[in-house]
């Protein structure tokens, strides 16, 4: 199988002028706000306060979140309405790792134990908490924590052939179910407040403008390599089996696939990229608590996909910083409209832009090419 991931993959990416522009563009991103912010001074308009960092930092993340469902539902034809459960699993592997560098900083000043736990009269480390002191240990279970479960709760729903809206309302359910799980404090994740407070990452201050700059880099970069590496993967062979599961997977399995199995490893990559999108979403933000479960925000997901454009990728990411600028903005001016302008929105694709943003461009373009 790993044979088909080789091919003309680097052509593709040559070939996809929508791909290479947004590149340019996270490129520019990368480049451009590090400058407005430091060196600029705040006396300019053209400044880019620290909010505004963060804001961007939280923008990219939630493209890397988007990128991850598209891969699975544009390419693959697998609807998950629970990839916020592998997003927030990220989110915590790293927060658990900020809560370690506290130590003795804390409210209570425990040098081991966390301000919640001691809150909680816990009288020791519990034992999944242990090594989380260390970064390395850290960014392994920012991988392995959703990998583990996607590819344990995949095999099962795969080998059991579910498949269209009933996988969708179980991985749904999937997420409900971890949040309700993470609400509990004596699951030993913090309960209803989660963690925050956090000092530092890697001994640099999480509250300093150069940090926040820094892992703003960071975040853009790790778009781009996923980005390229999903741009990859749907332009080998084995890209191609799987549109050809997503479009005819019965037929697919006829002439000898194994369906399962693609559908698998795609799913567990997917939910990888979300968990390291939730990493570098935490420190950024600086909080993570169960609520990043809730099912609205795998829903949200698929929203910002719709919006974009289905298998496309960059249109994916551009619907999820359009419709997420669009809630920065309604949820400050407009609070009470937010909800109702996303389901006119999710409504209105739907029925006017079934091939969202990136589809209507595509489609324009081919109109300009017929008449010249």
């Amino acid at each position: 199988m790993l044979g088909l991931w080789h091919g003309n993959a680097g052509a593709g990416l040559h070939k996809d002028r929508g791909g290479s522009s947004f590149l340019a563009v996270l490129v520019l991103v990368a480049i451009a706000v590090p400058v407005l912010n430091q060196v600029v001074p705040a006396s300019s308009a053209l400044h880019i306060s620290p909010f505004g960092i963060t804001l961007i930092g939280k923008y990219l993340c939630y493209g890397m979140l988007a990128l991850a469902v598209d891969l699975i539902w544009g390419y693959c034809g697998i609807l998950s309405l629970g990839h916020a459960a592998f997003f927030s699993l990220g989110g915590y592997a790293m927060g658990m790792y900020l809560m370690r560098q506290i130590g003795p900083r804390g409210v209570y000043g425990d040098p081991i134990l966390p301000d919640f736990m001691v809150f909680l009269n816990y009288k020791s480390l519990p034992w999944f908490w242990y090594g989380l002191n260390h970064f390395a240990i850290a960014l392994t279970m920012v991988v392995l924590a959703p990998a583990l479960l996607a590819a344990v709760f995949g095999w099962f729903a795969f080998r059991s052939r579910v498949t269209g809206v009933y996988f969708s309302i179980i991985t749904q359910a999937l997420t409900y179910a971890l949040m309700l799980a993470f609400f509990r404090n004596d699951m030993g994740f913090g309960g209803n407040n989660g963690f925050t407070d956090f000092k530092d990452i890697l001994s640099f201050d999480l509250h300093s403008d150069k940090t926040r700059v820094v892992l703003l880099v960071i975040t853009a970069a790790a778009l781009a390599v996923s980005y390229m590496a999903c741009r990859a993967i749907v332009d080998s062979r084995a890209g191609r089996v799987m549109r050809a599961i997503r479009d005819a997977e019965s037929r697919t399995r006829f002439i000898g696939y194994p369906v399962e199995s693609f559908k698998l490893w795609v799913f567990v990559f997917s939910a990888v990229i979300a968990g390291i999108a939730g990493a570098l979403y935490v420190p950024q933000i600086g909080i993570i608590n169960p609520s990043e479960f809730d099912p609205i925000n795998s829903i949200e997901a698929v929203i910002w996909v719709a919006v974009g454009g289905r298998g496309t990728l960059y249109g994916a990411i551009l619907g999820a910083v359009l419709v997420n600028y669009a809630k920065t903005y309604l949820t400050g001016a407009f609070p009470e409209v937010w909800l109702y302008a996303l389901g006119a929105l999710f409504v209105f694709v739907t029925l006017f832009l079934p091939r969202g943003i990136i589809g209507l461009v595509k489609a324009h373009e081919q109109e300009r090419g017929k008449d010249q």
